[in-house]
């Protein structure tokens, strides 16, 4: 179920805004339109749908337009055109009166330096939110109190936060920012201004917070790997412009354009890249039952190919016969391909990433059976896919390599 919809969003700062857009309709980039109208395109004819429950990460380097979009998401800056809906209602002409509203119930913001009160307690700075919209003290209170132990600041409430560590605020302002129990949550480089180390863990303390909230998260940042980490959902912005949006998989594995490869070129793909990228969907299998040593010898050749994976006419997978065992077989003039199927073979599901497929290769140098939750074969994944995933080289370069080990 979609949470926010944005449709033709585009933003423009300066006086000539109309010939601004024209020029956008026509198809100018940022810096031609700046040059004869004086104009910057902050952001260019974005079009995005988040998902309830989803964190949906935009990111984008510095003037990306990402931080503008997040801002035109609540109406802390009015787009120049275009709509943005939440639960269907469009925002961009709502009065002050709605969109106040709107803010208090739906919305809520957590910047990248906190925007606390230094002079308050943490408590004081959690239920300000509400203490501006005339909820009574102990109300506000009590619902502070909630939102500081889910953050795990338990105990530190009477503390006053220029007292804390930065860490410690980066909680406070969660904490604040989910007191009103919003249903979206806007988060602008949040953990950009902490250390690597309690940024990782504010990441780790994020994704278990959701865990428990499902909340629908904009999460906007420039660095990839936290993107990846945290994101459902990626965006990837570049001059105001959204250049490709997917999951984190997709994006490394068929990135739109030299923009979004070279921004991916050095990711570990390996901890990200899963079988379902990699796998052969339609191997040829032999079926018990069905399929004799002669019939089975016969696609192989076809395949080219020693070993087979065998299944039950439901594609359950049993395990692999090697070409050799069916010449025997067939010579032997056995009818069935029962007594020599090997079944002790390791099988992985779709979402098992190519880090954890590796150690398989030192274990056999048969395909990877890719099964699902019945059991049934829905693909393989040949060794050198594998190895090429993991080191970048290419597979004929890979068997060429093996050929030549063969060879010694």
């Amino acid at each position: 179920m979609e949470k926010i919809k944005i449709e033709n969003l585009s933003l423009v700062f300066g006086k000539n805004k109309n010939k601004a857009l024209k020029l956008l309709e026509m198809g100018k980039n940022k810096a031609e339109i700046l040059e004869a109208t004086g104009c910057t395109v902050a952001v260019r004819e974005a079009n995005l749908t988040i998902n309830e429950g989803e964190i949906f990460v935009v990111m984008g380097l510095s003037g990306s337009g990402k931080s503008t979009l997040i801002r035109c998401i609540n109406r802390l800056i009015n787009p120049t055109k275009g709509k943005v809906f939440i639960n269907n209602d469009d925002i961009t002409h709502m009065n002050d009166r709605e969109l106040l509203n709107i803010r208090r119930k739906e919305l809520a913001m957590v910047f990248q330096h906190f925007g606390l009160l230094p002079h308050r307690t943490v408590l004081s700075n959690v239920a300000f939110g509400q203490e501006l919209q005339g909820v009574s003290k102990e109300e506000r209170e009590l619902r502070a109190m909630e939102t500081i132990e889910l953050v795990g600041l338990g105990g530190y409430e009477n503390q006053k936060v220029s007292e804390l560590s930065g860490g410690m605020q980066q909680r406070v302002g969660l904490a604040r920012g989910l007191a009103n129990k919003p249903e979206v949550l806007l988060m602008d480089e949040a953990f950009s201004a902490l250390d690597p180390l309690i940024r990782s863990q504010m990441q780790d303390e994020l994704l278990i917070l959701q865990e428990k909230m499902k909340k629908t998260i904009v999460f906007i940042t420039h660095d990839l790997d936290e993107a990846i980490k945290l994101g459902d959902r990626i965006a990837i912005m570049k001059d105001g412009e959204i250049v490709q949006v997917g999951v984190s998989e997709e994006i490394i594995t068929n990135p739109a354009n030299d923009y979004i490869k070279s921004f991916v070129e050095n990711v570990d793909r390996s901890k990200i890249v899963t079988a379902a990228s990699i796998m052969f969907r339609k191997p040829k299998v032999a079926r018990l039952k069905k399929d004799g040593p002669a019939g089975v010898l016969r696609v192989m050749r076809e395949a080219g190919v020693e070993n087979l994976p065998v299944v039950r006419t439901n594609r359950t997978f049993l395990g692999y016969v090697k070409i050799e065992d069916v010449v025997r077989l067939k010579s032997e003039g056995v009818q069935t391909i029962e007594s020599i199927i090997r079944e002790n073979v390791m099988s992985v599901t779709s979402d098992t990433t190519i880090e954890n497929m590796l150690p398989l290769l030192s274990k056999t140098n048969l395909p990877i059976p890719v099964v699902n939750d019945e059991n049934h074969l829905i693909g393989v994944v040949w060794p050198t896919s594998i190895i090429a995933e993991s080191t970048g080289m290419a597979k004929q370069e890979i068997n060429e390599i093996i050929q030549k080990a063969i060879e010694l």
